[in-house]
């Protein structure tokens, strides 16, 4: 979005603040001391960013947050800009899956690796991979992204199923899934007074002067304010382009079936990942490659939480089959989170509308799956899918298959017929039409015979941007001659990951080359600060900035009128304040106390001390977060 729209829509949303003066003027009268309190901290403003920094960071997903932390703590005065209020990027959103080679947690658990085989499966699996970026990848993966992540507290829980592709299991899946991957290192980022975070900000143009990058433009997305940010460095983290509907389908992968008239394809990567990078990297000159290579799954269900019904969530159920709008199997049904690029999405777009209905029973309800940070609660997905009156459009529930037709619209002799067939083939233990398991599988699926039965409509998900930037190894974008641009830096998925996937990744091949790569970006810097002697030492902040979350409870009356507050604010949307909304929403819904998230019980955060990001952190596990039943 320009500035020229962002005006615009302020002058749209012109009521809000005026909206906000008159709630907080009612707050005032109905909490007494508090709300003067608060209006007199409205006026302070936090500690500013330096206009001038060694480097800039445009993005706080993996990546930049990977840049960030090694060169803020090599003595680097950074500087990281994102359009969210919060960090994480589309990697705290993430099941938190890791592609590793040959790490300790393998041996433990007896899977032996080496990079020698992972490059092999890397450049088979991948068709076109960049046989570079790959090497560099399985050989330095162990050392440079597993260790420097566990000493920072990065745990395992399990190392996934062997995933097709590789030769071995690889996919190391974190604690906590995206929330336990991301937050360790932002909580270290904030632990150094020389790393500095801007938000709700976005980056609109690089500033170049005599043929260098010396910093970025930025427009304020709350106020429209307009920024300069100077650096000796910039490194561009800002994530792909999968939730930019029109880039899709203008750079639809060649491999796949062409997209049909009005079938849809949700958008499943971050809110954020719309391309802007591409924007801003192109008018530096910068070369892009390789933007057919998308990963798409067949797996995509419209996300509840998004009122539009546009974005979509990874999910499947391993005990069910799917069936097409003529009530019939059609394809071998994939039993894992994984893109099937060769198979099931191919078959799903050339579906009527590129949709189908996934069919299982009250026993194979149990193993329904949702990817993703927070998901894994069993009573989110009860509550947010399978209860939930918005969803009904695509859950469907009945006492019959032949009820199940009924609801669905599917032709009931056919999807009776496919239901029957489906338990025969399971007595013989063998499928012969479409080859999901043979008699010598011993984890087969159970027989859909209980009642009550269930059909959830899936369409294709647009998930990752394998193309991009085009970088050399050292992350320095490279113009259309192939010559490197100088002071500019891509990471992570505006990079394509430096194109180790091809047109095809072996899952969990995203968030560790990111990461990766945002190391190398810093380490590229660092050692362009150093060759000039102007790298100071750094020194963390002390112990006793970093407080504990607030623990106290509201009073019953100070926290009804701030609910009163939140419904207003978060019925009313203003420009910058998605992410407050959206969180602030869930707030609501599920009855919170303030305090849970904020040092003081306000839900506004008008200053910084009230808006203590160690405490915001613990907080992400609201909405993200990783509890099981």
């Amino acid at each position: 979005m320009n500035v020229a729209n962002e005006k615009a829509k302020r002058r749209r949303d012109a009521g809000a603040p005026k909206m906000m003066r008159t709630t907080l003027l009612l707050l005032c009268l109905t909490l007494g001391g508090i709300g003067p309190r608060l209006l007199g901290a409205a006026a302070l403003a936090s500690a500013s960013p330096p206009r001038k920094a060694d480097l800039v960071i445009v993005g706080t997903g993996i990546s930049g947050l990977a840049a960030a932390l090694d060169a803020g703590r090599a003595g680097a005065n950074v500087t990281v800009i994102d359009m969210w209020s919060v960090f994480g990027g589309h990697a705290v959103m993430s099941g938190g899956l890791v592609c590793l080679v040959d790490t300790p947690f393998q041996r433990t658990n007896n899977v032996f690796d080496s990079p020698d085989l992972a490059i092999r499966d890397f450049l088979k699996h991948g068709e076109d991979a960049n046989p570079d970026w790959v090497r560099l990848y399985a050989r330095d993966s162990e050392r440079e992204v597993h260790d420097w992540l566990v000493a920072l507290g990065v745990g395992w829980s399990q190392l996934f199923p062997r995933l097709p592709g590789n030769s071995v299991q690889r996919q190391h899946e974190a604690k906590g899934r995206g929330v336990g991957l991301v937050s360790p290192i932002y909580r270290e980022c904030l632990r150094w007074t020389n790393i500095h975070f801007v938000w709700n900000t976005k980056v609109t143009a690089l500033l170049i002067e005599e043929g260098q990058v010396r910093g970025v433009r930025s427009v304020g997305l709350r106020d429209g304010s307009t920024n300069d940010f100077r650096a000796t460095s910039v490194v561009l983290a800002t994530g792909g382009f999968e939730s930019n509907l029109e880039l899709v389908r203008q750079h639809w992968p060649s491999a796949l079936p062409s997209l049909e008239g009005g079938a849809r394809i949700l958008l499943g990567s971050g809110l954020n990942s719309l391309g802007s990078g591409f924007d801003v990297a192109t008018t530096g000159g910068a070369a892009l490659t390789n933007l057919d290579h998308q990963l798409f799954y067949s797996t995509g269900l419209v996300d509840p939480r998004d009122p539009s019904g546009r974005r979509g969530l990874n999910s499947f159920n391993p005990e069910s089959i799917w069936v097409n709008a003529q009530g019939r199997r059609f394809v071998r049904e994939i039993v894992g989170r994984v893109p099937d690029f060769g198979g099931s999405v191919p078959a799903v777009l050339r579906q009527p509308q590129a949709t189908y209905w996934s069919i299982f029973d009250a026993r194979g309800r149990a193993k329904f799956f949702v990817s993703g940070s927070g998901w894994d609660d069993t009573n989110n997905v009860q509550r947010e899918i399978f209860a939930n009156p918005k969803m009904s459009p695509w859950v469907k529930q009945a006492d019959s298959i032949a009820g199940l037709a009924q609801a669905t619209g599917l032709p009931t002799d056919a999807l009776e017929k496919s239901v029957r067939r489906w338990n025969e083939i399971l007595r013989a233990r063998d499928d012969t039409d479409w080859l999901r398991f043979s008699p010598s599988d011993t984890n087969r699926p159970s027989p859909i015979a209980t009642a009550p039965f269930y059909a959830v409509q899936y369409f294709p998900l647009s998930r990752k941007s394998m193309g991009g930037v085009a970088v050399d190894l050292s992350c320095r974008v490279l113009d259309r001659r192939g010559q490197p641009i100088p002071n500019l830096y891509a990471v992570g998925e505006l990079a394509g990951v430096g194109g180790i996937n091809g047109r095809a990744a072996l899952e969990g091949t995203m968030l560790g080359p990111g990461l990766l790569m945002g190391r190398i970006a810093a380490r590229e810097t660092v050692a362009q600060l150093k060759s000039k002697g102007k790298l100071p030492a750094a020194k963390p902040a002390s112990a006793a900035s970093e407080k504990s979350p607030a623990t106290q409870t509201s009073d019953p009356e100070s926290l009804r009128a701030w609910r009163e507050v939140l419904r207003q604010l978060v019925t009313e949307p203003r420009p910058g304040y998605l992410h407050f909304e959206k969180a602030h929403a869930v707030v609501l819904e599920r009855n919170l106390d303030c305090a849970q998230c904020h040092r003081e019980p306000s839900p506004l955060a008008l200053t910084a001390v009230q808006l203590d990001r160690h405490a915001l952190i613990q907080a992400c596990v609201v909405c993200h977060g990783s509890v099981k039943e």
